[in-house]
């Protein structure tokens, strides 16, 4: 697909998808109360001195916050998965396998910036002037766009040794056309950004409205990035 043809459906897609919007927003409510609520009665422990509740209430806000965020992830994948396979529909709630497919992304995310911090600092012995920061940022260049691509393997198949094929993810880059992508990810920032910009506006003139809007925006960007993504890995 041409990057307008690709921009053009991910705009509209969340609003095809309201449903779906309000689930992922809900999601993203629940894991906010979690994080608030561990964070006020961690402070709450810490100024009775009871370190019991500290670590106790720490620990459960941990779980909790980790639970809902590899299952907020999966969802993700699953918006991916839909753009790759150029569906119209949305994901519904699948706790048990988005659960699981957030774990194996964080485990992709971990592997693919791993990497190149080795070689930066390998680099960084080796030759400890400006050419190796100049290597450092095509070496983290090329991993970010190839955890894209690992990224969309994983939404693909839900296959973890897939999705951590390095080397195959580093060429579909050349697949899908590296100006491209770069050009692609150019396009999803200014989009973004202008958005934000928008409603940043907005809440200047009104806080509360602003805010609300803030919310939905976030969650509408994830929406339009994964079916941008998906739909952009689709002709792999």
């Amino acid at each position: 697909m041409e990057l307008g043809e690709i921009l053009s459906d991910a705009l509209v897609y969340p609003f095809q998808n309201i449903k779906a919007l309000i689930v992922y927003l809900i999601l993203g409510i629940i894991l906010g109360i979690a994080v608030g609520g561990t964070v006020s009665a961690v402070r709450v422990g810490s100024m009775a001195n009871n370190a019991l509740t500290v670590i106790g209430s720490g620990i459960i806000g941990i779980i909790i916050a980790l639970f809902i965020g590899f299952l907020i992830t999966g969802y993700q994948l699953d918006i991916v998965k839909y753009g790759i396979e150029r569906s119209n529909g949305a994901p519904g709630i699948d706790i048990v396998r988005q659960f699981i497919n957030g774990v194996k992304f964080f485990a992709v995310y971990i592997v693919y910036m791993i990497i190149p911090i080795i070689i930066s600092a390998i680099l960084a012995v080796i030759f400890q002037h400006w050419l190796a920061g100049l290597i450092n940022f095509f070496v983290s260049l090329i991993f970010s766009l190839a955890l894209m691509m690992g990224q969309c393997r994983l939404a693909k198949t839900e296959d973890l040794f897939y999705a951590l094929s390095v080397g195959e993810a580093i060429g579909d880059i050349s697949k899908v056309g590296i100006l491209k992508v770069l050009l692609f990810i150019i396009l999803i920032f200014v989009i973004s950004f202008v958005l934000l910009f928008v409603v940043g506006l907005i809440t200047q003139w009104n806080t509360a409205v602003g805010g609300i809007l803030l919310g939905i925006l976030g969650v509408y960007l994830v929406f339009f990035n994964g079916r941008a993504t998906g739909l952009l890995y689709s002709d792999v």
